[in-house]
């Protein structure tokens, strides 16, 4: 395959589809952290200080007393902001939080912030770069967690080679069977489009449009912060015609990151 000039429009249309999604996984991310579920705990320290922001520099302006119930109602990173039983809000640091007691009357723990959100993750877009067959690959998707261990994700790439490029897309349904693990192994299967468009200065070449089944396995490991390090194998099989079909093997590596 080569690089064939037809091809600057796809990788046009795939940076803006990248931009698009970047957008989109924003919003809905900014949407989702204000949306945290409440939890009641109970003071068990003299007093728990309630200040205007979420940090040190911001005055405290109410005060929460002994054997009072207070509210989570959002947290950002290790400050937490809660809602006192008169209906005042705040913010509290998380170590504050440690020695209080939840409804069950068990002291409050609390796992790994940054942990928390890879567990919590809904939204996740990402990038990987590595061989289709033998030819270079590029590809980003972009994914919603709906279960604990299922997600959807739609894929588009290319693949520039000797005599031809190809662009590809599909949608997948992954299941990760132990998505609470820092290191998870992952598989899916779905269904896309395929087009091989070759040299314009072949002889008798065609541009191939086909039906595009995939299978996946794959292995992620949650690095830091928001990021996502991704390991996969696919076989890609294109139904070329309605008795033929060719098929392709495929590694790539890359990064996410979720919201």
């Amino acid at each position: 395959m080569s690089r064939a000039a037809g091809l600057d429009p796809w990788q046009r249309a795939l940076a803006r589809a990248a931009a698009c999604a970047v957008l989109v996984v924003s919003v809905a991310g900014a949407t989702m952290s204000s949306a945290a579920a409440t939890e009641k705990l109970q003071v068990t320290d003299p007093y728990i200080e309630l200040r205007t922001g979420p940090g040190r520099g911001y005055p405290v302006f109410f005060v929460a007393g002994r054997a009072e119930w207070i509210e989570i109602v959002l947290r950002h990173t290790d400050w937490f902001k809660v809602r006192a039983a008169n209906g005042s809000e705040g913010w509290v640091h998380r170590a504050q939080l440690e020695t209080t007691l939840t409804e069950a009357g068990a002291t409050k723990a609390f796992r790994d912030v940054l942990l928390d959100d890879y567990l919590q993750r809904k939204l996740e877009l990402g990038g990987a770069w590595g061989q289709f067959k033998s030819e270079p690959m590029l590809k980003v998707w972009g994914a919603y967690r709906f279960a604990d261990a299922l997600s959807i994700e739609g894929t588009i790439g290319q693949v520039q080679g000797v005599f031809s490029g190809t662009e590809f897309w599909h949608v997948n349904v992954n299941v990760e069977p132990w998505s609470d693990r820092r290191l998870s192994p992952y598989f899916g299967v779905g269904l896309g489009k395929f087009k091989n468009i070759p040299n314009a200065s072949l002889v008798g070449a065609f541009t191939t449009n086909a039906n595009l089944a995939n299978a996946a396995v794959g292995l992620r490991y949650y690095i830091a912060e928001r990021f996502v390090a991704r390991l996969d194998y696919s076989i890609y099989t294109a139904f070329v015609s309605d008795i033929d079909s060719a098929e392709y093997k495929a590694v790539t590596a890359g990064i996410a990151f979720f919201f």
